[in-house]
């Protein structure tokens, strides 16, 4: 019985007490003292995290320039609901109905606007929540997920499968701090271009705006008037209807043109804040998961060969 104690022994020397069973190769080195060093540098990223960084990204102040850059396009989409619902209702002053459509379009615009201001105001809280997830839930919970893995023996499917899930629970957590602040510089990139439009956009709703507040306040709608005056009394009682329905309606007709082409600058100026407040921000977020996919493009399932049964003496190994 000694005999075979020690032959045993002497064929597995990392194992002395002879746990191995035939077939299991034994580990080529003690690894635990590596092991537990990552897992005390775990624990301290954790706790960094948690303690430190988790308290540092949930405050406002941490986003002070990407929350300046929101107000700013705050203000620019408050002053454009401003200059749209104006001109709606100074275009309505108009006689007839030749402007009420373009009225009414300026109106549902408005409310467009008012989507792009609940996005402008969903990524301001979206800062300090996504850094509250993310340093405080996510982070920590991977690095716990990697102390577990290397509590475990190397080769075993379940040590792969915390690791696997570890990387890819930190990566994820650092984009999603990364998402809102990466979103609203890409988004400054293109107001930047548009941003001379959206002024002129402004500048020209206020005039036309202005222009038929003091026509309604003149109470006419015309100030022309006809350069040759007839030289009889009668003649001149006879020609005065026509004359002044030539003069309203050039008046309106220029002053609905004005009109139209503001309501063009309002649905282009919509475009770039729609595309910059609600589209950039989710193609970001999509670019970032396929970022993490790309870098952690790996096959977490459980080997075949561990579902084996034990029965089979362990000659099933991963390879």
């Amino acid at each position: 019985m000694g005999d075979e104690r020690t032959l045993e022994q002497s064929q597995y020397p990392e194992d002395p007490h002879g746990y191995l069973g035939e077939g299991e190769a034994a580990q080529p080195g003690d690894d635990r003292v590596p092991r537990l060093v990552l897992a005390c540098l775990a624990l301290v990223v954790a706790l960094l995290s948690f303690f430190v960084l988790g308290v540092r990204f949930s405050q406002p102040e941490a986003y002070a320039n990407t929350i300046a850059s929101l107000d700013a396009k705050k203000e620019a989409v408050m002053n454009l609901v401003g200059a749209s619902t104006g001109s709606s209702a100074a275009i309505t002053l108009l006689p007839g109905d030749v402007a009420t459509p373009i009225a009414e379009k300026l109106i549902d615009l408005s409310g467009d606007f008012m989507i792009v201001l609940a996005a402008i105001y969903l990524e301001k809280y979206l800062l300090t929540v996504l850094g509250f997830v993310s340093f405080k839930l996510l982070v920590p919970v991977s690095c716990v997920l990697f102390i577990a893995a290397m509590a475990l023996r190397r080769g075993q499917p379940l040590r792969a499968t915390l690791m696997g899930l570890a990387a890819k629970l930190f990566l994820f957590g650092l984009a999603v701090v990364c998402v809102v602040p990466a979103s609203v510089w890409v988004s400054g990139m293109i107001e930047r271009t548009y941003e001379a439009s959206i002024a002129e956009t402004l500048a020209a709703a206020e005039q036309t705006e202005n222009q038929l507040e003091s026509i309604a306040q003149e109470g006419q709608v015309t100030t022309a008037t006809p350069t040759d005056q007839p030289s009889g009394f009668l003649e001149t009682l006879t020609q005065l209807p026509e004359t002044i329905t030539q003069s309203v309606t050039g008046t309106v007709t220029g002053l609905t043109e004005d009109a139209q082409r503001s309501l063009n600058s309002f649905i282009e100026a919509l475009a770039v804040m729609v595309v910059t407040s609600c589209i950039i921000p989710v193609l970001v977020l999509l670019f970032f998961l396929w970022l993490v996919r790309i870098l952690l493009g790996i096959n977490i399932d459980v080997p075949s060969s561990a579902l084996v049964p034990r029965s089979l003496g362990g000659r099933h190994r991963l390879r």
